[in-house]
């Protein structure tokens, strides 16, 4: 690393939050990253370039964010925690309304434009919009980019709100190139399984990305201590659709069909879960798709792949007109 950084530090997290008199709670998921090593990690899989434009949510005391500005020119980031933002605001010396200057040893001039906001409230084409507006009304050189730049996400997320932000930014009418995320070990291990464990989860995001653990980081990484280790995933969306001749939200109708009742069979679950839709097919006909889609009615939802569930789609579409 170009430095030492200094949010990297046990004592200086532990008077940080004093300071503020905040109490990390499980529910906003406020775990502080110590680890160097693990923080190298995620820096490496993100693959920065000097001009990339980046987006991280939940900077927290700005561990992540120090780093990011060391590599890239143009920095967003977003905390909901009006303290956090506060305090990240004070020690990157930032101005709402345009570029800070980062005052840190040995940090450069750093363009981070900071939003103290809920991302989720926030579609990433209007925080870019927000972002680029601040930056040409400042002294920051910026590239030719046509309408929205591309971007990256990088972020430590918190827990709880992992699902939605993936889904919020892979959703989007404008998603990042790449996805660089500390997640929890059991959802990392979801979203990236392959045919047998598969879930509506994992299906949603690997319709949009290419989900992959870089690596495993303790629980000892973070102050405070979580339950559960964690999860450098890296995701890279696809450039063009895995399944082309089929809406993903339509695609994802059928599939959350099919995972009604995920114990059950095929056939009953997707009958089930079609009625739920208000297309009430019989069981005898839904039986009669999947064998046309060449899928044995008897297998659990969890074994097909996207390209399965398609064919279903299909053939319930051409069969019986649900599209």
């Amino acid at each position: 690393m170009p430095a030492t950084n200094p949010f990297l530090d046990p004592r200086r997290v532990q008077a940080a939050l004093r300071g503020l008199e905040l109490r990390p709670t499980r529910g906003m998921g406020q775990n502080f990253l110590i680890d160097p090593h693990a923080l190298a990690t995620i820096i490496a899989a993100a693959d920065l370039q000097a001009d990339d434009v980046i987006i991280e949510v939940g900077p927290g005391l700005g561990v992540l964010t120090w780093e990011l500005i060391q590599r890239s020119r143009y920095v967003v980031a977003v905390e909901l925690d009006k303290r956090l933002a506060a305090r990240l605001d004070q020690a990157f010396r930032t101005t709402h309304a345009g570029p800070p200057v980062a005052s840190l040893p040995n940090s450069p001039l750093a363009p981070l434009h900071l939003v103290q906001a809920d991302v989720l409230d926030l579609s990433p084409p209007a925080l870019l919009q927000q972002a680029q507006a601040a930056w040409q009304a400042s002294t920051v050189p910026l590239p030719v980019w046509m309408d929205l730049p591309p971007y990256k996400l990088v972020a430590n997320l918190p827990y709880a709100i992992t699902a939605p932000v993936l889904q919020h930014f892979l959703h989007s009418s404008h998603p990042p190139r790449t996805l660089t995320v500390l997640v929890q070990w059991e959802v990392a291990e979801r979203i990236t399984a392959m045919a047998g464990q598969l879930s509506v989860r994992a299906l949603a995001i690997q319709l949009y990305a290419a989900p992959q653990i870089v690596a495993r980081v303790p629980a000892s990484s973070f102050i405070p201590v979580p339950a559960v280790d964690s999860a450098i995933l890296h995701l890279t969306t696809h450039t063009t659709p895995v399944i082309a001749d089929i809406a993903p939200e339509a695609l994802l109708r059928i599939i959350k069909a099919g995972f009604v009742q995920p114990r059950k069979k095929l056939v009953n679950s997707l009958t089930s879960g079609l009625a739920a839709l208000g297309w009430g097919r019989s069981q005898a006909q839904v039986a009669a798709a999947l064998h046309m889609a060449g899928i044995d009615p008897s297998r659990r939802p969890e074994t097909l792949t996207l390209a399965e569930w398609a064919q279903v789609y299909r053939m319930l579409e051409d069969g019986s007109g649900t599209g």
